[in-house]
């Protein structure tokens, strides 16, 4: 069971994922790509409760939202992991807590230092990663989140992850066209599609752009919807 990977620590929380197997991974190399940059995002920094913040456990982050599980996180970058190359775009629709967006800034980045977690390492080869959200305290928090951690600073500083106040499901064109969740072609988005009832979708724009879509998993997500229909907790 994927709560099973929860951790005392960040490390030993991503070790626990990867250990854990649930990951389709198609190469040692793309998993030590995952490893690298979600160990070099402390989620102690996108939670409200640090006590509980290496549980493999959603949590709610306030107007209704939450931060996913972080075998969920896991789940996107597995799936988007073909599209996130040096100088990608990457457009993450319901920013919320800023965590996913600075963990796929590390896989659309290069850097000269040898580590990922070496904070002083420089950026070699930059890409982009757009946050939106509708809920505006949502996205200073995640700025202020995003500032606890220097990589991540820098990245927001020279606008190599800018956070969004919209509504996503308009998308945010300006920065477009992406390389993955808004497609460029070729392209993938991974999304949960449905209310009550949740399923992730993978889908895919081929270098012809052709469409293709393909049902992952059941999953629990907070649904898409207004603002002002967002139950707040």
């Amino acid at each position: 069971m994927a709560w099973r990977c929860s951790g005392k620590t960040n490390v030993e929380l991503v070790d626990n994922l990867i250990k854990s197997q649930i990951l389709q991974i198609s190469s040692e190399a793309s998993l030590l790509r995952i490893s690298q940059a979600m160990k070099a995002v402390d989620r102690a920094h996108f939670v409200q409760n640090t006590a509980d913040a290496y549980l493999d456990s959603p949590q709610a982050i306030g107007h209704g939202a939450t931060i996913s599980a972080p075998h969920m996180h896991a789940y996107a970058v597995d799936h988007l992991l073909p599209f996130l190359r040096p100088g990608s775009r990457v457009l993450d629709v319901g920013s919320g807590s800023g965590y996913l967006a600075a963990v796929l800034h590390h896989l659309v980045t290069t850097y000269a230092a040898s580590g990922p977690t070496d904070q002083s390492a420089t950026a070699t080869a930059t890409g982009k990663v757009v946050g939106i959200d509708h809920i505006p305290e949502l996205v200073d928090w995640s700025l202020a989140n995003l500032r606890k951690d220097e990589r991540s600073r820098r990245a927001v500083e020279q606008q190599e992850i800018q956070m969004i106040s919209g509504d996503g499901r308009l998308g945010y064109p300006n920065e477009g066209p992406y390389d993955a969740i808004h497609l460029a072609t070729p392209g993938r988005m991974f999304i949960p599609v449905g209310t009550l009832s949740q399923h992730i979708y993978q889908v895919d724009k081929d270098a012809n752009g052709n469409v293709t879509k393909t049902k992952i998993m059941a999953v629990n997500y907070v649904p898409l919807t207004d603002r002002d229909k967002q139950t707040p907790w």
